[in-house]
């Protein structure tokens, strides 16, 4: 397993060594002590999640605010997505920090995303199954977002914005600099 930095503090690109023969393939999707050694991060996950998307859909940016904050690891099991994190922590190094990266079940990457951070994703092929692993459980009262097309985030998301399917409650979100004045 590779785990590579990214542009966000403490968040991690998770590359998997996969092991492939006539039968099929086999590959560790994670290890706690692995994880631990490269990262320094020490999760406990106690949530899983999965959803499905056709192309085009955008599900983000999300995030959960105070003591319901998760951390995520995220990968996609079938099809591929343009996967996304900012870094919304004001006293981090990388506060504004946008991270992007195609995750799909061929490449089989992973996307470690620290609390702190909004996440989102854009599904790019037909279909896609996302599946996420958090460290904090969900909690309405603590939903926040950031607008996915913020001018000052400026979120290349691939396709073109007459093909996005974006919820009406993703469409009025409050800008990243409307966020912070909140």
């Amino acid at each position: 397993m590779q785990i590579k930095k990214t542009s966000i503090e403490g968040c991690f690109e998770i590359i998997p060594r996969v092991f492939e023969d006539e039968r099929g393939y086999f590959f560790e999707s994670f290890n706690q002590s692995t994880f631990e050694k490269e990262t320094g991060a020490k999760p406990f996950f106690v949530q899983d999640n999965q959803s499905f998307s056709s192309k085009g859909v955008l599900r983000g940016l999300h995030f959960q605010i105070g003591v319901h904050a998760q951390a995520k690891l995220v990968r996609v099991l079938e099809g591929e997505v343009l996967d996304v994190a900012v870094d919304l922590r004001r006293d981090s190094k990388t506060y504004g920090n946008v991270v992007r990266t195609q995750l799909s079940s061929e490449n089989k990457k992973q996307l470690f995303i620290p609390r702190g951070c909004a996440h989102g994703f854009v599904t790019l092929s037909d279909t896609a199954t996302f599946f996420y692993k958090c460290d904090n459980f969900y909690n309405k009262a603590s939903e926040g977002g950031v607008l996915y097309n913020d001018a000052e985030l400026n979120i290349d998301w691939i396709l073109d914005e007459k093909e996005l399917i974006i919820s009406s409650k993703d469409k009025i979100l409050p800008t990243l600099n409307e966020f912070v004045a909140s």
